[in-house]
């Protein structure tokens, strides 16, 4: 489903997504950034997934376009390898208590915060 409009809310560091349905979505950047499609976070397979800390005042510096299929954002960290497919920017419109909410009990299990920039090996 492809948002009829984006907005990059730099501010309050959400991306806004409204869809032609009528319903709006703001995701926040440090959701976006701690779950990123990119390889670098998700691995090359189940198991693979790098736990992403420190990343609560992570911003977004630009939003590309990528075909008519995603856009690529750049992180203030540095981070701009992640191409956010329509359907996977709905999915997490969708989707984002659940996520947020797995993501935070998988910082809990390892023992890390939000805030803290390494990970405790």
């Amino acid at each position: 489903m492809v948002p009829k409009n984006l907005v990059v809310h730099q501010q309050s560091k959400v991306l806004e997504l409204e869809y032609s349905d009528g319903k709006s979505y703001r995701l926040p950047f440090e959701f976006l950034r701690v779950l990123s499609p990119s390889a670098e976070v998700r691995g090359h397979g189940p198991g693979q997934e790098t736990l992403q800390t420190g990343k609560r005042q992570v911003s977004i510096l630009s939003v590309e376009p990528v075909g008519h299929y995603a856009i690529k954002p750049t992180f203030t960290d540095g981070h701009d390898s992640g191409l956010y497919t329509w359907e996977y920017l709905h999915d997490l419109c969708v989707h984002q208590k659940q996520y947020w909410q797995g993501y935070l009990e998988k910082l809990k299990a390892a023992g890390e915060d939000r805030d803290s920039a390494t990970l405790k090996k």
